[in-house]
């Protein structure tokens, strides 16, 4: 759930592990992951704020949005200038990503376009340059909490943008890193699926300790894929979708959870998921070739099973059969007969008659025949 997603983003990395990670997933048939991601980035920020969580500051890697539209939507959530500066430190990539606007701007072929925000803002120019990248993120991360025990938070939103120019054996270096550093507090990023191979998918999965998948509330019609000739399935995607997350706990096990997720003119809302939905309720649990649930027949059988501890002695003295004397058929001495042929009352028990082969035979025992030995 959402709600349990920013929890965790909130209580950060526990002692001696590493820090929680988020891999938000979007497609192009349900493109909500960008709303998601100000939700979840908006939600750890008023925690922030608010002394709630055990980070101190957002350091937010700008890849697909300038820093001006990130103040804003900070602005519409209740967060004045003087606090967006104090606990969020935006990582400009997106103006200048490859410092091209600056060659031309020490040419004087172009003006000086950056606009000042109301969010700490600094220009990056090297996004090719995965250690340049990973080196600022650090700086200006303990810039923004001081040096020591203080934590911050990453957010990435379009780690996308940061694939075009970097392989995924760099951006992994780079999560990897981060999660084991001691000063950070939570790693979360939006990845846009389509534009990727499945191995990629599945490595940043690897490293995340929570997945959330935003997938359209209707994939097929009449067993067709969604196309652009159905326009009213295709805007209802763009406005609903169902979050599936996934947890990975510290002792193995995985959770998985659904929500509603919906688009209103305040935000997005995220709403439960009914049991009664039996789509959704399909979708989670497990597909197996049998069956869990005992039928009304099976149960009374089951009932009727007498089982050996509560039919032994059936009122009477227990005797244990030693393998050497039949308990039917002894005699006053104890001894067991010669020969006891079987009648036809007795071939129905099945029965099974010892003879020792002659008296210096040792009656079975529980003593070990080599005990006396020293070894």
């Amino acid at each position: 759930m959402a709600e349990l997603i920013c929890r965790n983003l909130r209580d950060g990395a526990l002692e001696g592990e590493h820090a929680p990670a988020l891999t938000l997933k979007d497609s192009i048939e349900s493109p909500l992951g960008p709303l998601v991601f100000n939700h979840i980035l908006s939600q750890l920020f008023s925690n922030i704020s608010a002394a709630k969580s055990q980070s101190r500051g957002i350091l937010l890697v700008a890849l697909s949005r300038p820093p001006s539209f990130y103040a804003e939507l900070l602005k519409c959530r209740g967060s004045d200038g003087g606090s967006s500066n104090k606990w969020l430190s935006v990582l400009d990539c997106y103006t200048d990503p490859l410092g091209w606007k600056s060659r031309l701007m020490e040419r004087g072929t172009i003006n000086n376009t950056s606009q000042n925000t109301s969010v700490n803002a600094t220009l990056f120019t090297h996004v090719k340059d995965s250690n340049k990248l990973l080196a600022s993120i650090v700086e200006r991360g303990k810039e923004m909490v001081g040096e020591g025990k203080g934590r911050f938070s990453v957010a990435i939103d379009s780690i996308s943008e940061m694939l075009r120019h970097s392989s995924i054996h760099s951006v992994a270096r780079i999560l990897s890193y981060l999660r084991s550093h001691d000063q950070v507090s939570s790693v979360f990023f939006l990845l846009n699926s389509d534009l990727h191979e499945s191995k990629v998918a599945s490595t940043l999965e690897y490293m995340s300790t929570m997945r959330a998948d935003i997938v359209p509330v209707a994939q097929t019609i009449n067993g067709q894929r969604v196309n652009s000739e159905n326009l009213s399935v295709v805007e209802q995607n763009f406005k609903r979708g169902k979050l599936h997350v996934r947890f990975k706990r510290r002792n193995g096990r995985v959770r998985v959870t659904c929500e509603d997720a919906c688009v209103e003119d305040s935000g997005i809302k995220f709403t439960p998921v009914s049991l009664e939905d039996g789509l959704t309720a399909q979708s989670l649990v497990p597909k197996v070739q049998f069956n869990l649930q005992l039928s009304e027949k099976e149960r009374l059988d089951r009932e009727k099973v007498v089982l050996p501890f509560e039919h032994q002695g059936n009122g009477k003295p227990i005797e244990i059969y030693d393998g050497r004397k039949s308990l039917n058929n002894t005699n006053e001495h104890g001894d067991a007969s010669a020969k006891m042929p079987l009648t036809n009352d007795d071939s129905g028990k099945g029965e099974i008659i010892y003879f020792r082969d002659s008296d210096d035979e040792m009656p079975d025992s529980d003593e070990d025949p080599d005990d006396d030995l020293d070894i």
